[in-house]
């Protein structure tokens, strides 16, 4: 007696011909850290072109900053606004770009609120790829807002004594500071629970560390008790710094200060930043 044959079902022919084409397939390699730190990168650039108002802060405000300051303070200051905008520009362009720079912890913050951040943990990527692209798009901001303040202040009458060179100088300097000072705001944007913490917290370091320096006045003019703080103050050794690169009397000991304190934030915050990355549940 024949035994009936028997035939296989059309879902158990696709199950076995997927089940094929997959185990026979190449698994894609996983991407080399350049590749997935531009990938975050262009994520970060998108997002600001669907959400332009990000750009305010780079843009408005910068200008907003230098006319209310030239032209309140520089009278009482200098005498006059033309020669306080020699001595107040390469101040406010560091606080202007030291200020901007919590809006990394911001956004590290919003992506774990919302869960993004976990999505990324679980992806066969450089971990640390998701930080550098966010940071290396904040330093494009970082450019347009110098770009922006330079610009104003060629128009309003400064004339930077280093030149082109001086100017190009000076950016550098706050580009490296300031990657640097983002990694305290990483940091806290892995703590923080919420993005109005961050921003308050941020605010509260930043604004006496801005505020009370060599931004607006001298430091000899101050008090002898807060001329000391005001020395040591890293604001006020970033803005010396810019400030002599862009009228061509900075020294090596200025610029030295500057990247020795870098350094020094990248040690301390980074491993402490990508630990806590690594470990947030």
């Amino acid at each position: 007696m024949n035994k009936p044959s028997t035939i296989p079902s059309p879902e158990s022919v696709n199950s076995r011909k997927l089940h094929e084409a997959i185990a026979s397939s190449k698994r894609p390699s996983p991407p080399n850290p350049a590749a997935s730190t531009m990938a975050f990168a262009t994520r970060a650039l998108l997002r600001i072109k669907h959400i332009p108002e990000q750009l305010f802060d780079v843009t408005a405000f910068p200008i907003i900053f230098l006319l209310m300051f030239t032209y309140l303070f520089g009278g009482a200051i200098a005498g006059s606004t033309s020669d306080y905008l020699q001595f107040l520009l390469p101040g406010i362009l560091v606080m202007t770009v030291c200020q901007i720079t919590m809006y990394t912890g911001v956004d590290l913050n919003n992506d774990i609120r919302k869960g993004i951040f976990d999505r990324f943990r679980t992806l066969p990527i450089w971990l640390p790829s998701a930080l550098a692209g966010s940071l290396l798009i904040d330093s494009v901001r970082y450019i347009m807002a110098s770009t922006i303040m330079i610009v104003l202040g060629l128009v309003l009458g400064f004339r930077p004594e280093g030149g082109f060179i001086g100017v190009l100088g000076a950016i550098v300097l706050i580009i490296i500071f300031c990657f640097s000072l983002s990694w305290i705001w990483t940091t806290l944007g892995i703590v923080m629970r919420s993005e109005k913490s961050l921003m308050m917290a941020s605010m509260m370091v930043l604004f006496p560390l801005t505020f009370v320096s060599n931004v607006f006045v001298e430091p000899e003019t101050l008090p002898g008790w807060l001329q000391g703080f005001v020395n040591i103050n890293p604001i006020s050794l970033l803005v010396a710094a810019v400030r002599g690169s862009m009228h061509g009397t900075a020294t090596f000991q200025d610029i030295g200060w500057v990247l020795l304190a870098s350094a020094v934030l990248i040690i301390l915050f980074a491993p402490l930043t990508m630990y806590l990355y690594r470990n947030k549940k």
